[in-house]
């Protein structure tokens, strides 16, 4: 567990350190180059700082193991996190929407070369810091992990949208085609888009894991085979199983031969336990439940 808190906060500092780096750069380049979509960019990084000081902060909280107020362990805590993150990004879309409408009622200036450098720049940092920090995520099952390479990958495409925006409203002034001198604005909406798409994802994934949403079938497929294997099991009643965080809980009600002694179906649940959990690291917790079973 402490490898695991190690490597999340690695991932955040890296994050926070980037991300005040790029954001700095893109928000002075942005404003002193006259592009409104690489300074809404440079909007978007200053979420992401924001963000990743969130995950540093509720990292500690979510590994933290199980204790008498909370018997099921601190999971959740990534969850809450990963919404809020959600929510902020939801915030800057709707921001970026407003700039760049606000700005096709203005007199256009036309972007420098510099800021689609800038971009660029952008682009190829986020890449890498998206591929780091899913690869870390999933290893680690951790979603405030995914969080921050989810809130990369929004910047990777944010980045090169204006990037091409850029590039655009620059053509548009060398051959004096007018509807291209709109191409930064254009470029900001859809790195609000974009940005705005990612966000409902993140937010709708947390408000299902913290309403307990049953994981996916084909996982749970996986969980009803093996423990159909066991000669012992007549029947399964019940099988859920809940995401809590980087880890999951299932919820299992077997019948098994009513003359079976205690012992016997204790030792039946430990070897079904021990199975689930040896083929799925991710699973903290199996509770189950036996019931007697007639033959008709």
């Amino acid at each position: 567990m402490g490898s695991r808190e190690s490597l999340a906060k690695r991932v955040a500092w890296i994050s926070v350190i980037s991300n005040i780096v790029l954001t700095l750069g893109k928000l002075i380049v942005g404003w002193m180059g006259n592009s409104d979509a690489v300074f809404a960019d440079g909007i978007h990084s200053a979420a992401d700082v924001f963000a990743s000081i969130i995950v540093l902060v509720v990292i500690r909280i979510a590994n933290k193991p199980a204790d008498q107020e909370h018997p099921y362990g601190h999971g959740k805590a990534e969850i809450i996190v990963s919404g809020i993150v959600g929510m902020i990004l939801l915030g800057v879309a709707i921001y970026l929407v407003y700039e760049a409408i606000i700005g096709f009622f203005h007199p256009i200036t036309t972007p420098s070369m510099i800021t689609m450098w800038v971009a660029v720049i952008s682009y190829v940092s986020k890449v890498l810091l998206y591929r780091y920090s899913k690869k870390i995520a999933n290893e680690q099952s951790s979603k405030a992990i995914e969080a921050i390479a989810y809130d990369h990958k929004a910047d990777i495409v944010a980045s090169i949208a204006a990037a091409i925006g850029v590039l655009l409203s620059i053509l548009g002034e060398n051959l004096t085609i007018n509807e291209l001198l709109y191409g930064d604005k254009v470029a900001t909406i859809i790195v609000a888009y974009l940005i705005f798409k990612i966000a409902k994802e993140m937010v709708s994934e947390a408000f299902d894991i913290l309403l307990e949403r049953n994981i996916d079938l084909e996982i749970l497929t996986e969980y009803r085979e093996m423990i159909a294997s066991f000669s012992e099991v007549k029947r399964i009643d019940r099988l859920r199983a809940r995401e809590h965080g980087h880890y999951i809980l299932v919820d299992l009600r077997i019948s098994i031969d009513y003359d079976k002694t205690i012992k016997e179906g204790h030792d039946l649940s430990r070897q079904i336990k021990k199975k689930l959990m040896k083929k799925h690291d991710n699973i903290n917790e199996v509770l189950i439940h036996l019931n007697p079973y007639f033959k008709e």
